[in-house]
């Protein structure tokens, strides 16, 4: 059985990332996020939520609880503007591809080390428990 460093295997993680930062859902997000960012309307209205983000901290502060109410409406209502845009729209979509792909490479990473383990020990795959368990369990063999 070969045994690997944790050296090793940071250097086969950074592989890894090189190789998911190379693919087509990662090339769709940094496209979405330079159009987001080059586009003038979004920043605008990107601009006037943390302004009036910044008024609604000072009214909440001094205690100004209508004012601070119709902030922070503003904002919902610039917030659910900017959700309408379906440059916004792309870019979230962006997001979720990427992030699934990291879930999924994630997923089998921990699958695989599990699956590994109950095989190595002469556990049982399908029961999902490894050697040790079977053997110390009732009815196991001794």
């Amino acid at each position: 059985m070969t045994q690997f460093t944790k050296e090793e295997i940071v250097a086969r993680a950074r592989e890894l990332a090189q190789m998911i930062s190379e693919t087509e859902e990662v090339d769709f997000f940094k496209k979405a996020e330079a159009q987001l960012n080059g586009n003038e309307k979004v920043r605008s209205m990107i601009a006037s939520i943390k302004s009036l983000q910044k008024q609604a901290v000072n009214f909440q502060h001094y205690g100004k609880t209508e004012a601070l109410k119709q902030v922070e409406e503003k904002i919902d209502r610039i917030q659910e503007e900017l959700d309408e845009l379906p440059i916004i729209q792309e870019f979230k979509d962006s997001q979720v591809e990427v992030n699934d792909l990291l879930q999924l490479v994630a997923n089998t990473i921990s699958n695989q080390v599990t699956d590994r383990i109950i095989e190595t020990t002469g556990g049982d795959l399908l029961a999902g428990e490894t050697g040790s368990k079977v053997k110390n369990s009732p009815g196991g063999s001794c």
